[in-house]
């Protein structure tokens, strides 16, 4: 993790538009303003390229997705590339539905993506893999890392794959996080908010890998350190602990999470 990123992060405060879940948009929001960086929610297809251009960094996630949604997901990400503004994919059940599946092939296809991030069985898709799912969630088991570079691969871009091991892969790098914690599963919309960190993260003039790793390391510190409180029973009383932790010191979070 380099602390250094955040510390920009925070110094810089990004804007990061999102295109995403509407499940989880209250949750996301205050979650990145926590963490340092400034979020925005226009997804409106007339506004969507606008807001694009003039952001930090777009995120796209496919989680509560409509077919006015997509138009504007592809015309942001499209305006995005033309400024070297950097995307993250989020393919949110991409496996559940033939909608949702059709719906990331175009993203992929008009939208060249900084960063793919998704669970085992949304990465696994993507590559035609077999992998059990269900619903929005990711149920089988298998070999995560090749599934990672296979998708880094194929579609030219870094992979980041999510769960009770982290993997984030490039074309030269595999690396590998397990900071987190089990409470995380429980709550909705954890991998929406770790994607708009990432987002940000991903706004320093720092490598793809640190930038990723940082994103996935601290997140997951983070995580630790809220679920140690003594008040915390689940996650209704996680939640309030875990957006704190999110303005906290890497180094600090570090230190206390032995």
């Amino acid at each position: 993790m380099n602390k250094q990123i955040i510390e920009k992060v925070r110094e810089n405060t990004p804007l990061i538009h999102h295109l995403t879940n509407q499940v989880v948009m209250n949750f996301t929001a205050n979650g990145l303003l926590s963490f340092g960086a400034a979020p925005v929610m226009a997804k409106a297809e007339e506004e969507a390229a606008d807001m694009a251009s003039t952001a930090d960094g777009v995120l796209l996630n496919i989680g509560t997705l409509t077919p006015n949604e997509l138009k504007a997901m592809i015309s942001a990400g499209k305006a995005a590339n033309q400024k070297d503004i950097p995307v993250v994919l989020d393919p949110v059940g991409v496996a559940a539905t033939s909608f949702r599946a059709d719906a990331v092939k175009q993203l992929l296809n008009k939208v060249r993506p900084t960063v793919i991030k998704g669970n085992a069985g949304e990465l696994a898709h993507l590559i035609d893999i077999p992998w059990k799912t269900k619903g929005v969630d990711s149920v089988g088991d298998g070999n995560i890392e090749e599934i990672t570079r296979q998708v880094a691969r194929t579609y030219q871009t870094t992979a980041i794959l999510t769960g009770k091991t982290d993997v984030i892969c490039t074309s030269e790098t595999t690396i590998v996080n397990k900071t987190g914690h089990p409470i995380l599963a429980k709550v909705t919309g954890a991998g929406c908010l770790l994607g708009s960190l990432l987002a940000a993260c991903l706004t320093t003039d720092d490598s793809i890998e640190e930038q990723a790793l940082t994103a996935v390391q601290f997140y997951g510190l983070a995580a630790e350190y809220a679920a140690s409180y003594e008040d915390v029973q689940a996650s209704g009383t996680f939640i309030p602990h875990f957006i704190d932790a999110l303005s906290l010191d890497a180094e600090f979070l570090k230190g206390a999470i032995v």
